[in-house]
């Protein structure tokens, strides 16, 4: 994918090839899974805005500057409690976890889905190779189809569990294949 297709898109081009990297790759782990590069622009888009939350852009090497931290996870605005789970090594919290990365990932899930993207060696959360790779991960996980539109919706709420966001990035990820001609997720 190139300059054209994230132009079209309307994704910055570094963060769309992630996408697409992790599309092929997940593809060879879990050719049963037929994940799409637009569902996993769709959950960038909801989760990040590709990598640009708060003025955040990925660098040439993947890495997003400044770092994309979450709001404590403190039972408040809609958000369930949870406590610290790495120590406030990832998310710099020692008290409670928030979400980290460009693909917004609890740092206990990350030690479950954390993946090397980008072949460097370290799985980072705040390098979008990585952080699409580990969500390409997670979607496909427990045998997902996620061309089946059950599966699709299952690995999408298991990603975060409200039917509105199901619904948001549903409707991203058909924007991007209609505008790129893609495959599209399947219809709610």
């Amino acid at each position: 994918m190139g300059q054209a297709t994230a132009a079209e898109a309307d994704i910055p081009e570094r963060t769309l090839q992630a996408y697409a990297n992790a599309e092929l790759r997940q593809r060879e782990r879990t050719p049963a899974c037929r994940l799409s590069w637009a569902t996993l622009a769709g959950v960038g888009r909801i989760e990040s805005g590709h990598a640009t939350f708060r003025g955040a852009e990925p660098g040439p090497d993947g890495r997003v500057d400044p770092p994309i931290i979450g709001i404590p996870l403190d039972g408040t605005n809609g958000t369930r409690r949870v406590a610290d789970t790495d120590g406030g090594r990832l998310d710099g919290d020692p008290v409670l976890d928030r979400a980290v990365g460009p693909m917004q990932f609890l740092p206990g899930t990350w030690a479950r889905y954390g993946a090397d993207g980008n072949d460097d060696g370290v799985a980072d959360p705040q390098q979008v190779d990585d952080a699409a790779l580990a969500a390409a991960g997670y979607l496909c996980a427990n045998g997902r189809d996620v061309a089946e539109a059950g599966d699709w919706w299952r690995g999408v709420l298991a990603y975060n569990a409200s039917r509105e966001y199901a619904g948001d990035v549903w409707a991203a990820a058909a924007d991007y294949a209609q505008r790129t001609a893609a495959p599209a997720p399947p219809a709610p």
